[in-house]
């Protein structure tokens, strides 16, 4: 009773020189024991400024009030002692000596390993699924009151009723088929009139969309998943926020976003911020331009959002227990601030990782992004993982084309050997496509031989593997059929579902068949660490077969590809530096023993493993 008392007095003072509710203050709460002793609280309420925020709790002090040019807003930097307690303290808000409401905020008590956690690498298998085309866990809140697009299952490009829930219903089906990591995409709220399912216009950085479910719903999520032995990857976006965030119509300052006369759009060319020849307009453009009408562009110069985002980020990671970030369109972000915000994470959590969304079509230019690579050329970076596109679009192109000097097997084969230009190449997220990209199985004509080879090479190669949902049953999608066909539902998500990919109810044999070689393969990887993070050793492509082998000091697997439309018989003696002290190997697929004095026989199109003995 007294807790509501002290409620209703905050609403009532607050409406004393206020007409709005109490003040918005974000974070909404923090932690003590934080290696950064530093919190920015930004403090969003009409004609805040004319106020004197106070604060009186041992261990926390005002280091600095901050005013900006709009009077709604107060930016208030804290000290927080290391010796600080976990607990509660009013911010008041003063008129002189007068004392006009106060807000009560929370300092929790940091979980003792928090910073110690560690995040994905080249040992997971990372599985990257869209919330709202995945499974409709809770029907009850495809529609909420107050937000703009309600469900509509028959428009490709609008909100189909997918949520966490239903991804904590389908966690063990991740666990049967051999994933260890989750990457869902951006779950917070994208309160827009249209479009909004995708989850990459945020109108809050601090809550989750009520449709998704809630900030505690997201909490469980990640509590369920490790309990069955699953990472959890966040989406972030940095780069800009949604036209209908509440910061748009009341921006603390004129350089909160980046603004022109008339709609600019970025020209999307990546390559201006390493090229030593690109015009300063062109580099402009690229960092300052909007990346969509509705996406304004964030300014992460402005100090004051530059910590904001780095606070945010670190407010998710220890709220909802997360074990890695994927950060959307890296580039596009004022680099020292990308580099700041990374070191700042790292200082954090010294175990964690990120992978930066680097859509490049080079692997000079991929690589430029990646930590301790052209360190003469850029500002130190910490970016651990950096997304391979070059390895995608070679898998890709390779195994639909004729060989060739270039072409074909070659084509794999070229890419890998630029691998020199990164400092970490098995630190790469490696994938055949993704939510923005034709799907696999599109590519390849739903080419099952062809499939199998993709898969195999993925599962097999350097690299931290991602397989986007529906890739494990061949769903088909192209870009050029609009967006929504590459993100359509995943069979068996909804009660009406005639179809289901969780129990294989009414699938294709072929999709059985598909479902059971890529399971098998990712939990054969999972159990053999030469397959996740040995070494790799290749040999030049010769008659259209390409030949690698991963090995450490426990075991040795020989992987051929076969990329000709007959059978090859191929000589192992070729590979005798990689086989000296073997004597026979076993196909981990059919178990048959050859001995590795003899020719093997390949079958057309194919990719065959071997283990060696």
């Amino acid at each position: 009773m007294k807790q509501l008392i002290t409620i209703a007095i905050l609403l009532i003072n607050l409406n004393t020189f206020s007409n709005s509710a109490l003040p918005k203050i974000e974070p909404p709460f923090w932690w003590t024991g934080m290696n950064d002793s530093n919190l920015q609280l930004m403090i969003y309420a009409k004609n805040i400024a004319i106020y004197q925020p106070t604060i009186t709790y041992p261990g926390v002090k005002i280091l600095k009030i901050n005013k900006v040019e709009n009077v709604n807003y107060l930016f208030v930097d804290l000290s927080i002692s290391p010796k600080t307690k976990a607990g509660s303290f009013f911010i008041e808000f003063k008129n002189g000596n007068k004392t006009i409401t106060k807000y009560h905020y929370f300092l929790k008590q940091r979980k003792s390993d928090s910073a110690f956690r560690k995040g994905f690498d080249n040992k997971d298998i990372i599985y990257l699924l869209m919330p709202d085309r995945f499974s409709n866990g809770n029907p009850e809140n495809d529609n909420v009151s107050g937000l703009l697009e309600e469900a509509n299952r028959t428009n490709p490009d609008g909100r189909h009723g997918g949520d966490i829930q239903g991804i904590i219903n389908h966690l063990e089906y991740f666990k049967q088929i051999g994933v260890t990591a989750l990457w869902i995409n951006p779950l917070l709220e994208n309160n827009m009139p249209k479009y909004s399912y995708h989850g990459y216009a945020i109108t809050d950085f601090y809550k989750v969309d009520s449709r998704f479910g809630s900030n505690q719903d997201y909490e469980k999520l990640t509590l369920e998943a490790h309990a069955k032995g699953l990472k959890i990857i966040q989406d972030m976006v940095f780069n800009h926020c949604a036209s209908g965030h509440w910061w748009i119509n009341d921006l603390p300052s004129k350089d909160w976003i980046h603004q022109f006369n008339e709609f600019t759009r970025s020209n999307y060319r990546s390559e201006t911020i390493m090229d030593p020849y690109a015009a300063d307009s062109d580099k402009k453009l690229m960092s300052d331009g909007w990346f969509d009408q509705s996406m304004p562009d964030l300014n992460q110069k402005n100090k004051f959002l530059a910590k904001y985002l780095i606070q945010n980020s670190i407010w998710w990671i220890e709220f909802a227990d997360i074990d890695g970030i994927r950060m959307d369109t890296y580039p596009y972000s004022d680099q020292e601030f990308m580099n700041n915000w990374v070191g700042s994470v790292m200082k954090e959590y010294p175990n964690f990782n990120i992978v930066g969304e680097t859509w490049l079509q080079t692997e000079a230019h991929t690589a430029f992004f990646q930590a301790n690579t052209f360190t003469n050329k850029k500002p130190l970076s910490s970016l651990h993982s950096i997304t391979d596109f070059p390895l995608c679009y070679a898998i890709n192109g390779a195994i639909n084309q004729g060989d060739s000097w270039t072409e074909g097997m070659a084509k794999i084969y070229i890419t890998l050997s630029k691998d020199f230009l990164y400092s970490c190449p098995d630190s790469n997220l490696i994938f055949l496509d993704n939510h923005d990209m034709s799907r696999f199985s599109s590519n390849i004509n739903e080419d099952f031989d062809k499939w199998k080879m993709g898969i195999g090479f993925l599962l097999t190669t350097r690299g931290i593997p991602m397989i986007y949902y529906g890739t494990e049953i061949m769903l088909e999608g192209k870009k050029e059929s609009g967006d929504g066909k590459l993100r359509e539902d995943f069979p068996g998500g909804w009660p009406s579902d005639s179809i289901s990919a969780f129990t294989s109810k009414n699938i294709s044999d072929r999709q059985k068949e598909a479902l059971a070689y890529i399971s098998f393969l990712m939990k054969y990887r999972n159990e053999n660490s030469a397959l996740q993070n040995g070494k790799l050793k290749h040999y030049i492509p010769e008659d259209g077969v390409y030949t690698y082998f991963r090995f450490n000091d426990n075991s040795n697997f020989m992987i051929m590809m076969n990329n000709n439309s007959e059978s090859k018989s191929i000589d192992v003696q070729r590979f005798k530096e990689s086989t000296l002290n073997y004597s026979t190997g076993t196909d981990i697929f059919t178990s048959e023993e050859f001995l590795l004095n003899q020719k093997i026989l390949l079958p057309a199109k194919s990719i065959s493993i071997f283990k060696l003995k």
